[in-house]
């Protein structure tokens, strides 16, 4: 059984630009646990207040798995392990797991500490004892512990070795410059195996971009024991990400964790969770729980993972709770485009001749600029347009912008929009903070009382782009806008020379998509 250990919470935190409120930390904290994680490190207690009030208030969260992790140091020199601060800290958090670091490089030793190498192996083994006598499970993070090793492998081994004569229940081996590579990983930790009899674990950083292979070539070679973050958080590169490391144990190397199969489809919902909640876009390109992790955009690809799934994934996405999908691009065949129809509720095969000239437009808008990649709400009203089953629920006549820059400072927009809804014709206009707020704003008073349901249509993100920048200002302008209405959310896109005209060919389409939802039919008739 492979113990996971998760340190979002502490390690993670340390990502620069990453900050989690306590109560923060105890939403993340119940979904790590419904994850299966075995450990959750919350943080350093008496380091600042709100890790003080986390531990104070995680004594009445109830888990049904997870055992919180105080983390801290080792006692300071020339004290007893007694009469520390940091280990009474650790103690009075109530937790019944603990985990505590030490020196194992003799440069941190003798220069960080200023102490020396034997006073640094009695303040482990003091340290760990004590808190075992405490009856707390002991984690023993051995810092630094592959350099050191390389610079003094019997100095290191003695200090694990000293954790591990004072009972600690594991000694972590700690990449924590991340600069290890993983033979070198594999060759130590089987040396430490055959070394020492107490189980080993792995804390492993990214800076070169090996943490998450570092952790299983560890674990592959004798570790039971690993460490890490929800997507990889941490300083500088991050730590081991355990949304990869996870599926890896449990679908590729067949080792037994507390994840089961219930539990794994969990893991891209927690990812995402755990991202939304440190304020964070999640990354679409993570490997497992990414949103264009199985992602198909090759017309070749597509048209073998059509045939046959495992064709272009390595596992179902269902396993890990995400879903494959088609992105449709100039690159597209089509094969791409029939599945991507497919998906937006569209049979397309039968009739190659659309297929065909769809194909043909996509490649030439996407040529001009146009991309459909994260505008799939676009490419839909494209492709029922193409099929004449397209049904528009205004028309515009004209509109225009007003900018006004005001006495106080104040920059206002004022949109005017005219406008045609069921053969009546309508003259709306709204101030706005720019020109796509105006807009929206005006078109919303114009035809708000024929669609009620556009209330709950909200933009949440516009991205301008601009193309071909050689060409200053009259460079072509692409506008993504993405938009929601509490049910689900949509991407469509805009492009042209004027950034105006660009925003509100991709408003329009966001509205209309959004209006024609399946949920909203009704109220459209």
């Amino acid at each position: 059984m492979i113990t996971l250990y998760d340190t979002t919470l502490r390690d993670g935190t340390q990502r620069e630009g990453l900050s989690l409120s306590a109560e923060d930390k105890l939403r993340v904290a119940m979904r790590l646990d419904d994850l299966g994680i075995d450990y959750i490190e919350g943080g350093f207690p008496g380091s600042n207040p709100k890790d003080i009030e986390f531990f104070e208030r995680a004594k009445t969260l109830v888990l049904s798995h997870a055992k919180i992790t105080a983390f801290g140091t080792t006692r300071r020199k020339d004290i007893t392990a007694e009469d520390d601060e940091s280990l009474a800290a650790l103690l009075e958090t109530g937790c019944e797991a603990l985990c505590i670091f030490g020196k194992t490089w003799p440069l941190h030793v003798t220069e960080t500490l200023q102490t020396s190498l034997e006073e640094n192996l009695a303040m482990v083994g003091d340290s760990v004892r004590y808190l075992k006598s405490q009856r707390r499970t002991v984690f023993f993070d051995a810092e630094h512990f592959f350099d050191g090793y390389k610079a003094d492998p019997a100095y290191a081994l003695e200090v694990c070795r000293t954790a591990a004569d004072a009972g600690a229940d594991a000694v972590v081996l700690c990449d924590t410059n991340g600069g290890t590579l993983p033979h070198e990983v594999a060759r130590i930790v089987a040396e430490m195996v055959a070394a020492l009899d107490v189980p080993l674990g792995i804390h492993a950083h990214n800076d070169a971009a090996c943490a998450v292979a570092n952790s299983l070539v560890a674990i592959d070679a004798g570790c039971v024991h690993v460490q890490g973050t929800m997507n990889g958080y941490g300083e500088r590169a991050g730590n081991a990400d355990l949304t990869s490391i996870i599926p890896a144990l449990t679908l590729k190397m067949g080792a037994e964790t507390a994840v089961d199969a219930d539990r794994l489809r969990l893991l891209t919902e927690v990812s995402h969770f755990v991202a939304e909640t440190a304020n964070l876009s999640p990354y679409p390109q993570q490997p497992y729980v990414g949103g264009s992790a199985f992602a198909h955009k090759g017309g070749v690809h597509a048209s073998a993972s059509a045939r046959l799934e495992a064709a272009y994934e390595h596992i179902d996405p269902a396993l890990v709770g995400n879903l494959a999908r088609v992105v449709v691009s100039e690159l597209a065949g089509r094969a791409s485009l029939t599945m991507k129809a497919k998906e937006m509720g569209i049979d397309l095969t039968g009739d190659q001749e659309t297929v065909g000239t769809v194909l043909d437009s996509i490649k030439e808008l996407e040529h001009h600029g146009y991309s459909f990649e994260a505008a799939d709400a676009s490419l839909e009203i494209m492709l029922r347009k193409k099929l004449g089953t397209y049904e528009p629920f205004f028309a515009l006549e004209s509109f225009r912008c007003i900018m006004e820059k005001r006495e106080d400072g104040k920059v206002m927009t004022e949109a005017t929009i005219k406008i045609h809804v069921h053969g009546h014709r309508y003259i709306a206009t709204a101030e706005g903070n720019g020109p796509v707020n105006a807009l929206d704003k005006a078109l919303r008073i114009a035809i708000g009382s024929f669609y009620p349901h556009l209330d709950a249509i909200v933009l949440d993100d516009f991205k301008v782009r601009v193309l071909d920048e050689k060409k200053g200002t009259g460079a072509v302008t692409r506008v993504l806008i993405e938009s929601a209405d509490g049910d689900k959310s949509w991407g469509t896109v805009g492009v042209s020379e004027n950034i105006i005209e660009a925003s509100w060919e991709a408003l329009v389409d966001s509205v209309e998509w959004g209006l024609s939802h399946p949920r909203q039919e009704s109220a459209r008739q």
